[in-house]
């Protein structure tokens, strides 16, 4: 498969028709390929993300990163996009499902689409991914390290935002979770709670916890970077989507 993709900016109609700025990557070749869509953790819509939607395209994926925080600082730098949102409680869940699902749309109507949608999304993006999986119908959905699918944050997080384990009924594709063992949101606990969760309600999904790992262990440019834990993190997300999702160039 070659690797030659292009990469641009993009607006998307988002949520309640809000133009938002969005980062896309897509193969060079022909048609026939699933498309990604990338939930930025955190810190924000940064070169970290650009990166990994860059490595999407890389792997035979139309790949499109929406900028959550387009409406909370537009043009200010992704340090302080990511701090003004923050401040204000995170992205809402409702309008996060609609840049989603704005998102998702945009693959799918383009050329080189066959149709198939998935999601992975990191830290914070981890949550909205599964949040994305249970309201929107997609694929296949990735999650890397989200917390507070079960739990709450803790006293003196500003992040505003509630468990999703009672829309686990509603979750409409297979999910992939991977943590890290030494990460606190979530603990290992908490995944063990989740996992017991999606077991009672039939749901099609699988966990891996990476030793010596904590928040973040995906991110390349951070002190929390993990390089095995990611590689290995790597190896399964190209078999699940590769499993549950087209690449044109496969």
């Amino acid at each position: 498969m070659r690797d030659d993709i292009r990469a641009e900016t993009v607006t998307v109609s988002g949520h309640g028709g809000d133009q938002i700025e969005a980062y896309l990557a897509q193969p060079l070749d022909q048609g026939g390929h699933g498309g990604v869509v990338v939930i930025h953790h955190m810190p924000g819509y940064d070169s970290w993300s650009k990166e990994v939607t860059r490595t999407f395209a890389t792997q035979g994926y139309l790949a499109l990163c929406p900028n959550l925080y387009s409406r909370e600082a537009p043009g200010a730098s992704p340090d302080d996009a990511a701090a003004t949102a923050r401040a204000r409680g995170g992205v809402p869940d409702d309008r996060l499902v609609g840049d989603v699902g704005a998102a998702a749309s945009y693959l799918r109507d383009m050329e080189s689409s066959d149709g198939k949608v998935g999601v992975i999304g990191y830290c914070s993006g981890g949550r909205q991914s599964f949040l994305a999986a249970c309201s929107l119908p997609l694929d296949a959905a990735v999650v890397c390290y989200g917390a507070f699918i079960v739990g709450t944050p803790p006293e003196g997080m500003p992040l505003k935002v509630t468990p999703l384990v009672n829309r686990i009924p509603d979750l409409r594709c297979p999910v992939l979770g991977l943590f890290g063992a030494e990460d606190q949101h979530p603990s290992p606990e908490e995944t063990a709670e989740l996992a017991r969760a999606l077991e009672e309600q039939g749901k099609k999904f699988e966990f891996h916890t990476y030793p010596g790992a904590g928040h973040s262990f995906f991110a390349a440019d951070r002190p929390a970077y993990r390089p095995e834990a990611a590689k290995e993190g790597w190896e399964e997300i190209w078999r699940f989507f590769g499993e549950y999702l087209s690449t044109g160039g496969a």
